[in-house]
């Protein structure tokens, strides 16, 4: 049966048959399509469809995780004969992936392309077998090939799809190379991919309201949409919090600012650790002379930075020419850097001026982790947020001088971390707590279907 896809799902659905016969005995069944999850025991990853699926076995749904052989934050292909990918409450299913070196290049270019492929083909060898195979489809984009995908064999089978918007392709991509003409026609594929998803999706998921609302701009018809943030499971983050607290020092009297995220291009480092040494020779300078208007002394300021990434050695080589106080910790495991956060009194959400993100990741665990924020984050949604919700406080980004002077305020005025402490954690546990949060996108798929 030909459709317009321009028809409602409802419509679709009353229109065929296979819909509207009752089979009281059967559960509903999704697959969820992810290139990037940490599963059994890898300790690397992004949880969120992991978490997801897990919610949807709970909730009664029969689940088919599909995932990339090439585990992306390893840059290495998964064992997947492993019992650890199989002893889970729902089925994994792995895309064959040649994988990549870089995060930017076009060896990852064309291995998203062979791997949305060999979706393609996996997808079809399930509805040939059988037709009900799948109630619904759900997939995050990018990459915007493997959505694609997702969104034509949905669509083809008449069955919703549903796209988990966790970044913008080529729009984020123009940050690293954004030349006049050359950058149209070399992003050109993702736009077009990134449209056919946003024009065949039956509803959306964006990790921020700007990502929720993308797809508008390349249909006319409504669909429904939520927002639900990447987040954490604050019961993991509190337990890494009472685990691994106590083997951390924490000198009397000294103040940690810390990051926890990449080192890479979206990330700005280098600024952090100029204010870092800015903080200290303002402190140097005033130690033991007069405070102006009775102000508290400022303590030391030691900047802590979590993570790895391609920027490392160039940040330590900065941070030892400025004799600033930074302390590369390199990548912790997920209840080590949690520990680490809850020590930490201000965390940094620094990123350049043309990073294209607006909610990112780490946001959960900076507001889990009972302290103000100092955001320089560019997006209007979040930098509203932070404002609006009390919990930190906005500069702009790659201002050395701005950042230091921030940071200051916060060390000199602990009453006021205590109340942006307390007014992130209340967020962290209304709007990021995935067991709670993630209520919302199930609620979406049983309307769906």
């Amino acid at each position: 049966m030909e459709t317009n896809p321009k028809q409602s799902i409802q419509t679709i659905l009353d229109a065929d048959s296979r819909f509207r016969r009752p089979c009281p005995s059967r559960k509903k069944r999704v697959a969820v399509v992810t290139m990037g999850v940490k599963l059994g025991d890898e300790t690397r990853g992004y949880t969120r469809f992991r978490f997801l699926s897990e919610l949807l076995v709970r909730e009664g749904f029969e689940v088919e995780l599909f995932t990339s052989s090439f585990q992306h934050w390893e840059k290495a292909q998964r064992d997947t004969t492993r019992e650890c990918y199989r002893a889970q409450p729902y089925r994994i299913s792995f895309i064959q992936e040649p994988g990549y070196q870089k995060n930017l290049d076009l060896a990852r270019i064309n291995s998203h392309r062979i791997a949305a492929k060999n979706l393609r083909a996996m997808l079809r060898e399930r509805f040939e077998a059988d037709p009900r195979a799948f109630d619904l489809i759900y997939a995050e984009i990018p990459p915007n090939d493997v959505a694609r995908v997702c969104a034509e064999e949905a669509h083809c089978n008449r069955i919703p799809f549903v796209a988990d918007i966790n970044d913008l392709w080529p729009e984020a991509m123009r940050m690293v190379v954004d030349i006049p003409v050359l950058s149209d026609i070399v992003f050109h594929p993702f736009s077009r991919d990134a449209h056919e998803v946003y024009r065949l999706l039956s509803g959306a998921v964006g990790t921020s309201d700007e990502y929720a609302a993308r797809p508008a701009k390349d249909r006319s018809e409504p669909y429904p949409r939520v927002t639900v943030y990447v987040g954490n499971d604050l019961s993991l983050f509190d337990a890494g919090v009472a685990e691994n607290a106590g083997a951390i020092d924490k000198p009397e009297g000294e103040i940690w600012a810390s990051y926890a995220g990449t080192l890479g291009a979206s990330y700005d480092l280098a600024t952090l650790v100029r204010a870092a040494a800015i903080l200290e020779e303002r402190r140097r300078s005033e130690d033991g002379g007069p405070r102006a208007g009775g102000r508290p002394v400022l303590p030391p300021v030691r900047v802590k930075i979590l993570g790895d990434g391609p920027d490392k050695a160039k940040l330590e080589a900065l941070a030892a020419e400025l004799s600033a106080p930074v302390d590369f910790l390199g990548y912790q495991d997920y209840p080590s850097m949690a520990a680490w956060l809850s020590k930490s009194d201000i965390v940094v959400n620094s990123l350049v001026k043309t990073a294209a993100q607006s909610i990112v990741t780490k946001i959960g665990d900076y507001l889990a982790s009972r302290s103000p924020m100092i955001n320089t984050g560019s997006s209007p949604e979040f930098r509203g947020k932070v404002a609006s919700e009390g919990f930190g406080i906005n500069v702009e980004a790659e201002d050395p001088v701005a950042l230091a002077d921030a940071i200051e305020e916060l060390a000199r005025n602990s009453s006021l971390r205590k109340i942006m402490a307390a007014k992130g954690r209340r967020v962290a546990e209304e709007q990021f707590d995935q067991p709670h949060s993630y209520q919302t996108i199930v609620d979406l798929i049983r309307k769906l279907i």
